[in-house]
């Protein structure tokens, strides 16, 4: 529980003082409502924002998103950016263990009346055809100079071999790689954890979720998306699986001793980091972007092998079904971008821990498709409840155009476990025409909607802050756990 007295902006943004903490070099800002506040202070989330706001050359705030929760070094749901050319540094605590878990959002030509008679068996081939849960295996197995080739390609590597088109690409974040990745910098742990991960779902967090669109908000944007009420929708969410993992795990591990050696005072060893402008610094970003377009590519494959289900059950090509990608946002990364601070154009490392980009209409690395409309920002619910798709908005700008990924824990893992019966929530999911098929019983416990924030009420902060515009909301019909 925490207890920090908190300085009130307005109905949606709350400060943490930088008196709060002798050595923090920035206040903390908080985006949320009143009654997203009760739950975000039951665990020690906002003592980590102000720990973030102590790292050498953190520029404006210590930000965080309305779905944060507690996590490691950096809370879930963090984000702050550093200058380099002021000492700035970079941490693997700022990015995540799973880098670069994204979600992507794909819409079809189906409408609900075309798949409620077959959604059982849709949901039942989705789970047998796409490998889910801890340490699973998939049937894309690459070579050593194939994984080596994913590294520096990303989902381009998968597109070459079949799986996706150039459209899938342009409508990725970063074209689904992020140059400058540097494989030499990855362990040989890594490369064995990768190598058979390769359209994988794996576990925890990560879903398949067949959904219906039920609410439109911007019917401008939606017709610019084809998207109507009625219609089918798939979200895809997984990450750089145990090759991310190992990366983090390589890395927080080694920068333990950067703190000393270049006398870095933070009040929480979880907030190792190195300069970017030293060799620890670059070689972890270099690794970092390996794992980025690792994931890219994973879930490119999970969407290729989602295409072909999809095929199989409804006895028709994927393009004649309408299965086209609107987006796929990364968040758990780190990236350089230019960001105005102080009226000055600056370049900037950029950590987001269970945050994701939004960028504005007119923004320059926005691909042409969106170019007027901003960029579609994916943020999804629990299984239980509704998920968004929302367009970027200029008052990201305060944020480094960033807004958060999900609703955001509510329970522990365990604390969800203790206090849920499985059997109840099942049927309860049931009663609201869900359909859940996950790889062990304790997963869907553990992931259940009462372990969640509502998403409804964080997404409110994010369209009432102007970090994004709602355009419409989905509800789940199918959904594949880990």
């Amino acid at each position: 529980m925490s207890d920090i007295n908190l300085e009130k902006i307005d109905d949606f943004r709350w400060r943490i003082p930088k008196a709060y903490k002798p050595g923090m070099r920035v206040p903390g800002i908080i985006y949320c409502d009143e009654k997203l506040l009760k739950d975000i202070r039951q665990d020690k989330a906002l003592e980590q924002v102000a720990n973030v706001a102590f790292l050498p050359g953190i520029v404006n705030a210590s930000l965080a998103m309305p779905d944060i929760h507690w996590g490691y070094g950096f809370p879930i749901g963090g984000v702050a950016a550093t200058d380099p050319e002021n000492g700035g540094v970079i941490s693997p605590g700022g990015v995540g263990f799973d880098i670069n878990c994204g979600v992507r959002m794909l819409k079809t030509n189906l409408q609900y009346e075309d798949v409620k008679d077959k959604l059982k068996d849709l949901t039942y081939a989705l789970f047998s055809d796409i490998p889910s849960g801890v340490g699973s295996k998939g049937d894309i197995r690459v070579s050593a100079k194939e994984e080596q080739e994913i590294l520096i390609k990303g989902a381009q590597w998968a597109v070459e071999k079949g799986y996706g088109t150039q459209d899938d690409l342009d409508c990725t974040e970063e074209n689904g790689a992020m140059p400058g990745a540097d494989p030499e910098a990855v362990s040989e742990r890594a490369y064995e954890r990768g190598k058979a991960q390769s359209g994988t779902l794996g576990s925890g967090n990560h879903f398949l979720e067949v959904q219906v669109i039920d609410q439109l908000y911007d019917r401008n944007a939606c017709d610019a998306l084809n998207l109507d009420l009625g219609q089918v929708t798939i979200m895809i969410h997984s990450g750089s699986r145990g090759f991310g993992y190992q990366v983090c795990e390589d890395y927080t591990r080694s920068m333990m001793s950067c703190l000393q050696k270049y006398n870095i005072n933070v009040p929480d060893r979880q907030l190792a980091s190195a300069p970017l402008k030293s060799d620890e610094g670059k070689a972890y970003l270099g690794a970092m972007k390996c794992a980025a377009n690792y994931a890219w590519a994973n879930r490119q494959c999970l969407m290729h092998l989602t295409r072909l289900t999809f095929e199989k059950i409804f006895n028709l090509a994927w393009q004649k079904l309408g299965m086209f990608l609107i987006y796929d946002v990364a968040h758990n990364i780190a990236k350089i971008e230019k960001h105005i601070v102080d009226g000055q154009e600056k370049t900037l490392c950029v950590h987001r821990k269970g945050a994701t980009r939004s960028l504005p209409a007119g923004h320059p690395e926005l691909p042409e498709r969106y170019k007027k409309l901003g960029q579609p920002v994916i943020i999804p619910g629990d299984m239980g409840r509704n998920s968004y798709l929302l367009v970027g908005q200029d008052g990201a700008k305060e944020t480094f155009f960033s807004c958060c990924h999900g609703a955001g824990r509510l329970k522990s893992r365990t604390a969800a476990a203790r206090s849920i019966n499985l059997d109840t929530l099942l049927k309860e999911l049931e009663s609201q025409g869900i359909i859940v098929k996950a790889s062990g019983r304790g997963t869907i416990v553990e992931e259940a909607p009462q372990a969640y924030k509502n998403v409804n009420d964080v997404v409110s902060v994010v369209h009432n802050t102007g970090l994004a515009k709602r355009v419409c909301r989905m509800r789940p019909l199918g959904v594949i756990k880990g």
